[in-house]
């Protein structure tokens, strides 16, 4: 049918952590660091249902979530990404990473994640 992605959400990452092996992540500490890694903090209104493993597009670079989507926050392993830094854009979907690709790590449809980011969440056209 020739359709293509109309949408992006994206945010920029507020903060960077550095974490040992072995310390937690994440709301409700869900997540344990395996290896050092490089975490980045977004300030988001993404959908709670998001798991760990949920892909996103950061610098350029493939990576995911880690730990549970608390709120407004999220934490993305930053390893794989190291120029990224506070105010690099993470695209939690895109042209590059489809809502469908993301629905399919929540277990659901494209058309969920797009209804539950919170109502909060500017909305800019192009």
């Amino acid at each position: 049918m020739g359709l293509k992605p109309a949408m992006t959400l994206s945010f920029e990452i507020i903060s960077v952590q550095t974490v040992e092996a072995g310390h937690t992540i994440g709301y409700g500490s869900t997540y344990t660091a395996f290896k050092p890694m490089r975490i980045g903090v977004v300030a988001c209104g993404y959908p709670r249902v998001a798991p760990e493993g949920t892909p996103v597009i950061v610098d350029g670079v493939k990576t995911q979530l880690v730990g549970r989507v608390s709120m407004d926050m999220l934490t993305v392993d930053l390893t794989p990404c190291p120029g990224a830094d506070v105010g690099t854009r993470v695209e939690l979907w895109s042209a590059n990473l489809p809502i469908d690709d993301v629905a399919g790590s929540c277990g659901t449809i494209g058309y969920e994640p797009d209804v539950r980011v919170a109502q909060r969440v500017p909305v800019r056209a192009e």
